[in-house]
Formats: C-alpha cells, structure tokens, sequence
C-alpha cells in the first residue's frame, strides 16, 4: 500500500499510567532500560534549555517543504499526545512556528519532535511548548502536496509507530513501542535505584575500579601500573 494520502483517525495509546511513569525518567535511562536501543539520532535538538516531553506519537510524514499535514494531525490530537514528523526526503525548511504550536497545544498537545526545520523559536521558547527538531530555519513552507498521519515512519533513524511513546530531553530523542511501556518503566526504575546506590557509594568518595571490579579485568586485558 502507498503510505501517502493516508490518515488514520484511531490509534492505540498505551495505558495513562505507564505513560506517566516513563515521564519520570530521562531518555539515557530509558534507552539503557531497553538495552540500549530506540534512539534517534543526535541531529535532533531542543529547541531552548530545559525541553523536555513525554507522550504516545501522532506521526506525521511530511512532503518536502510542505507543512499541510501537521493541519491535518492537528484535528486527531489528544491530550499528552507528541506529533512526531519525518519527510520523504531530507528538508529543514521551517515546517512549524507558533502559530502551528498554539492550535497543538489547544488540543492538548505535549510536544513535537521533527526530522527537519522549524522557525518562530523565541515565541516557542515564551511559549513554553517543547520542540526538538535538526534546525532553526526561517524558511516558510507551503501547502500542496499530501503526506500522510499516523503511519510507521522513520525519524532521525529511529522507527516510530503511532501510539509509541515518545521521550525526549537534554540528552535526545528516545521511542517507547506502546506495547514494552509499562516493562520498560519497571525497568528504569530498577536501573535508577541501582545507580542511586551507586552515586551514594562514589560521592563518599569509592572508586569506580572498585565498585564495578574493574581490576582483576584490567590485569586481564595486559594493563600495568609502573611507578
């Protein structure tokens, strides 16, 4: 089937409470939660300090230069919901601006996250409104050639179906499969707890080499201490 021209107006969404619970942790955690997978690629960027969101994905495959489809995905936002867009072919002009954030987040919209340009950042940034994109970019676009929502799409490399959860902070971009949400929380809770203990350990002042039990492993791959 041609993934253009399509729109799917019913998506499943995760349960609210495993959402809720993946929001409590960063996208490092996450990602090593999985075992380490789900990332997309560092070209995406917040688009001002402190961004950060969370929440199931409205997905938007755009045409180059042509921002018609993020109108159309507007209208199937729901509440906690991250439009996450990719192209058919690499573009930064600036898809979306403020105008395009304010009608997202009168439907409730927790973010975007974009494989390309976007523009207005300061009014953005006033706003309030996360976006992680590869560019600031001035450049208008149009609106002429059809795309498509909720379909899988690939954005900066991670693949991404509707209804995933969508995580991103300082540190990037990371996908949640709708289906692992709740095991992977667990998961990152167990991890976090761990590295709790761990910190502890390091800031009265343990050493690496012995908390992990690196040394033996080091003796082992030829390394040598000379005085």
């Amino acid at each position: 089937m041609n993934p253009l021209g399509i729109v799917k107006r019913h998506i499943t969404r995760p349960p609210r409470d495993a959402v809720a619970q993946l929001s409590r942790f960063g996208v490092a955690t996450l990602h090593e939660a999985m075992g380490r997978v789900g990332l997309a690629k560092p070209v995406l960027r917040p688009m001002y300090d402190g961004a950060a969101l969370c929440g199931p994905a409205i997905t938007v495959l755009l045409q180059p230069g042509d921002n018609w489809m993020f109108h159309v995905a507007a209208e199937l936002i729901q509440p906690g919901d991250v439009v996450i867009a990719a192209c058919t072919t690499d573009n930064i002009d600036g898809f979306f601006g403020d105008l395009l954030a304010t009608s997202f987040r009168a439907r409730g919209c927790a973010g975007l996250v974009i494989d390309g340009g976007v523009r207005d950042v300061k009014t953005l940034r006033q706003m309030d409104f996360p976006v992680f994109a590869r560019a600031a970019h001035a450049k208008g676009t149009v609106k002429a050639t059809v795309g498509s929502v909720n379909v899988p799409i690939v954005c900066a490399g991670a693949l991404v179906n509707p209804g995933d959860v969508v995580v991103a902070d300082d540190d990037g971009v990371v996908i949640v499969p709708a289906a692992d949400a709740a095991e992977v929380a667990a998961a990152a809770a167990a991890r976090e707890a761990n590295e709790e203990s761990k910190r502890l350990r390091l800031a009265a002042g343990e050493l690496g080499l012995d908390i992990y039990k690196m040394r033996e492993r080091l003796a082992e791959a030829g390394l040598r201490y000379v005085d």
